[in-house]
This record gives structure tokens, sequence and C-alpha cells, in this order.
């Protein structure tokens, strides 16, 4: 697969609630990313991806599930989708999480479904 999906967030209203539902049911270790954000880290586990468990940003919040599929220009990729029919959610933004740096994206689809992109 040349674009894999590598990391999801699921967005929530009640994050310490959802943190504790998805913990219990999947015994799924959720680590903070810090004290500067209300976002717990899902841990990868063999054969599978990581991911995060955060409050939604949308205004009102509301639940919601995001993938992030890894490519190479986000630019590039955030304006292929635009001409198909998405709308830009996040412009490009590079982060740094544990001494990780990486770039984020994000646009929503023609349905509304919001699709994160990443870059290394």
């Amino acid at each position: 697969m040349p674009n894999p999906v590598v990391h999801f967030e699921i967005g929530c209203v009640d994050t310490e609630t959802q943190q504790n539902f998805y913990r219990n049911l999947f015994d799924w270790e959720i680590t903070p990313a810090g004290e500067e954000w209300n976002y717990g880290l899902v841990q990868h586990a063999e054969g599978g991806i990581g991911g995060g468990i955060s409050a939604s940003d949308e205004d009102p919040p509301r639940p919601m599930v995001t993938f992030y599929v890894q490519v190479d220009d986000l630019q590039a990729y955030l304006d292929k989708a635009v001409g198909m029919g998405a709308a830009v959610i996040m412009p490009p933004l590079e982060l740094e999480v544990e001494g990780t740096k990486f770039s984020v994206a994000g646009f929503a689809d023609p349905e509304g479904n919001h699709i994160g992109l990443y870059k290394p």
C-alpha cells in the first residue's frame, strides 16, 4: 500500500470516560501526551497502529473518528482532495510529541468525514 493508515483518533465529549471505556474494553495502554494536551496516546500493539483519544475540537463538541494516512507532501494531497470535492479543516502543521517531530494536515471528504494526513 503506497499510503498506509498510520494513526487514528477518537474525538469525544468526555475524554476520561472514553479513555477508560477503550482501556477496559480492549486492554489498551493509554498514556497522557503531555500536560498541555487533553490527549491520551494509545500505544500500538503488534500488527496494529497507535492512536489517540481526546476531546473533540468541533464546536459544539461531537464524537468522531479520524484516521491518518501517511503521505510525502501534505499540501499536494490537500490540494488533490479539494479538487475532488473535499474541504480543508486543518492546514499543514508541524508538531513534536515525545521528542518525535512530524507534520499533519486534515480535510473533510465530500460527505464530511474527517481524514488526517501525516508526514514523518
